[in-house]
């Protein structure tokens, strides 16, 4: 069993800098893959980025060059750092932990999101 908690987001302008963490719990979450969704409104839930449990990355089309994942196993904590943010980035940020390191694996814990606005 994994437990999740992101924090870190909030309203920001388009071009601003923007890092989310997520801290977990549990034996397995230092040998989870560890991975950020998203979902805008009026839209399902999207893979954003993915780091395994060796440090391994994998990103959506939409994020890459933008965003970057990481982990500090030491903290228990995995983070979203996303830069050059456009209005399109605007949605409730997922993390999650899962057992498959690859681009939108099936995840089998969940956080319960934290909200990112960017404005124009």
């Amino acid at each position: 069993q994994v437990q999740l908690v992101e924090s870190g987001g909030r309203l920001v302008q388009a071009g601003d800098s923007l890092r989310l963490s997520c801290t977990g719990s549990g034996r397995t979450f230092s040998s989870s893959a560890l991975a950020w969704f998203r979902q805008a409104p009026g839209k399902s839930r999207n893979f954003a980025a993915l780091i395994s449990w060796n440090g391994a990355t994998y990103y959506a089309d939409s994020v890459k060059g933008r965003f970057t994942i990481s982990r500090d196993n030491a903290k228990n904590t995995v983070y979203l750092q996303m830069n050059s943010l456009k209005p399109d980035d605007t949605a409730v940020y997922y993390c999650a932990a899962g057992r498959i390191a690859t681009v939108n694996p099936p995840m089998d814990y969940w956080g319960q999101g934290t909200q990112v606005t960017v404005s124009s």
